[in-house]
């Protein structure tokens, strides 16, 4: 399981600076969300990949800090969702806006040379 969180991590932050690099802003747009899918990927693998195992302490039974998940960094990937999300619309709109203005979507505002 480990293995394949590595990789899927890997490869969305791979993937997401590739688009970073490109001219068009909409592939600018799209590389930061890919990164930001990586870091949320790998901020909850750091809380531990458990399954079956309760989030909640149980005020009845033995407290072993080993048996429960970690609910800070599921708190924090929710959190980064949302706040992704709100951006990557935020983006979207001002992509829109400059394209209306200029007449292109690339990031130094000029066509590429064939």
């Amino acid at each position: 399981m480990e293995l394949v969180l590595a990789l899927a991590i890997g490869v969305l932050a791979g993937s997401g600076i590739w688009l970073l690099l490109r001219p068009r802003t909409f592939q600018v747009i799209m590389g930061l969300s890919l990164v930001s899918y990586a870091v949320n990927l790998f901020i909850f693998g750091m809380g531990r990949l458990w399954t079956g195992r309760p989030p909640v302490i149980d005020a009845s039974a033995p407290i072993d800090a080993a048996q429960y998940a970690d609910p800070l960094p599921q708190a924090l990937v929710l959190t980064a969702i949302v706040i992704g999300f709100a951006t990557t619309a935020l983006f979207l709109v001002v992509l829109l806006a400059s394209r209306g203005f200029s007449g292109t979507d690339h990031v130094d505002g000029r066509e590429p040379e064939a």
